[in-house]
């Protein structure tokens, strides 16, 4: 099981997260109350072993933009959460995650342009893409849709809902930012709670 905790911006958070055994830690470079600078980024990914993937989050971000950041941090994949297309994503120099917003529970059709590369189930963008603490309708999705497909599951997932959204949708991941904060801030002991629960489900 994949577990990736999201919007990390403390040594404390990426710490702890590497610690309790997440296997993907992410910093968000796309306008956010989590962006951080690649420099910092940098520094943060000192204290991530190489066995545990670094995820880029970006929005319709300039690709060569895009590759000079995956350069500078070390980051072992990206994560795409605007209109990106398809052709985008396999130009890139690392590994591509693409995240799709759900609506009404309906998977979209384009993301069989995307069958190469690992999907995001998210609920829509509010104020910015990604990380808007929502789920979307888990019992309205059509299971069978993601047949063939490697996906996260993200959205509105917490300590204390992750093992039923585990056991619905039987993804490769999981993966969190605002479920695992208090007051807007990455909390230790949610994080240690979520990828115990998410390894016990």
């Amino acid at each position: 099981m994949w577990i990736k905790i999201c919007g990390l911006s403390t040594e404390e958070a990426v710490k702890e997260a590497v610690r309790d055994g997440a296997t993907h830690v992410g910093f968000v470079f796309a306008k956010s109350k989590r962006q951080v600078t690649p420099e910092y980024a940098k520094y943060l990914a000192k204290f991530v072993p190489k066995t545990i993937k670094k995820v880029g989050l970006f929005v319709n971000e300039d690709p060569a933009t895009i590759t000079e950041i995956v350069e500078k941090v070390g980051l072992d994949m990206v994560q795409l959460h605007g209109q990106e297309n398809s052709e985008f994503a396999d130009n890139l120099p690392v590994p591509v995650i693409k995240a799709f917003g759900i609506t009404d529970g309906k998977i979209p059709d384009e993301i069989a342009d995307f069958k190469n590369h690992i999907l995001l189930l998210d609920a829509p963008p509010a104020q910015f893409a990604g990380g808007s603490g929502a789920s979307f309708d888990w019992d309205k999705v059509d299971l069978a849709a993601l047949d063939g497909y490697r996906f996260f599951v993200a959205g509105g997932l917490t300590p204390d809902n992750v093992a039923t959204a585990i056991t619905i949708f039987q993804p490769n991941g999981v993966d969190v930012s605002s479920g695992v904060e208090t007051d807007g801030k990455k909390d230790l002991v949610k994080i240690e709670k979520f990828i115990s629960n998410s390894l016990k489900a």
